[in-house]
């Protein structure tokens, strides 16, 4: 077994370790055992119901930075798109560099509460680590691969198909992977804007001053972050290969 596999397998116990922590029951044996009364929590299934809709809001959320991210990257690494590549970075690193709950924040006026505001934010946070691993995964291709596919008739978009993209794909994986990451710990954040997700419970328990809702959400995002890289780190695995 490959060291690729044995830390996807590593990640993904940290993982379960994480979720059954974040049960109701560990979870209010937990808080007892920090000196706080264990009050109302989240029943098992309320927390698999926003750990699906965290999922699957993160999930729409990468699915649009991997769009955009590895476009551009693809897009400023032809000859002809190279002067635009240092305006897309600035605007890239710009937008990560405003704070998700600013960013839903602003967003609330005009898209309203809330998956929109959440994706918005899943966006700009996400797109500038797979715009610069992109670049940087295609940059690492050898000229030696580029020249051998020109000197047998390839065009520029079979290069990009057939050459670039395969050898590249174990650092496009990787990008995708941070992204991922970001995206899980991001949409927790959606929940000041009113989506269902793992937040829910951490902003109520705030609210309410419970502390058991505030760590099953916590743990249960933790959880969903490990899991999911471990899924990446497997992936990355079997692109490598």
């Amino acid at each position: 077994m490959s060291a690729g596999y044995r830390q996807a397998i590593a990640v993904g116990l940290v993982g379960a370790g994480l979720a059954v922590t974040s049960h109701p029951t560990v979870a209010a044996w937990i808080v007892a055992g920090l000196g706080e009364e264990p009050r109302r929590g989240l029943n098992l299934d309320r927390l698999l119901a926003l750990a699906m809709h965290h999922l699957a809001l993160a999930g729409a959320g990468l699915a649009l930075v991997a769009v955009l991210g590895l476009g551009l990257g693809i897009l400023v690494t032809r000859t002809f798109a190279a002067p635009l590549r240092g305006g897309i970075d600035a605007i890239a690193a710009a937008a990560q560099a405003v704070p998700p709950v600013v960013m839903v924040a602003l967003a609330l006026p005009v898209l309203g509460f809330g998956g929109p505001p959440t994706l918005l934010a899943l966006v700009a946070y996400g797109i500038m680590p797979v715009l610069r691993g992109t670049v940087g995964a295609l940059e690492s291709v050898s000229p030696e691969a580029r020249e051998a596919a020109q000197a047998l008739g390839f065009t520029q978009a079979q290069i990009l198909l057939r050459v670039e993209l395969p050898l590249a794909m174990p650092g496009l994986v990787d990008a995708l992977r941070t992204a991922l990451i970001l995206a899980i710990a991001t949409t927790a954040v959606g929940a000041l804007a009113g989506a269902s997700t793992l937040g829910t419970p951490i902003v109520a328990g705030l609210q309410n001053q419970n502390v058991l809702p505030m760590l099953q959400g916590a743990l249960a995002t933790a959880a969903l972050a490990f899991l999911c890289d471990a899924a990446m780190l497997a992936l990355a695995g079997l692109a490598r290969r």
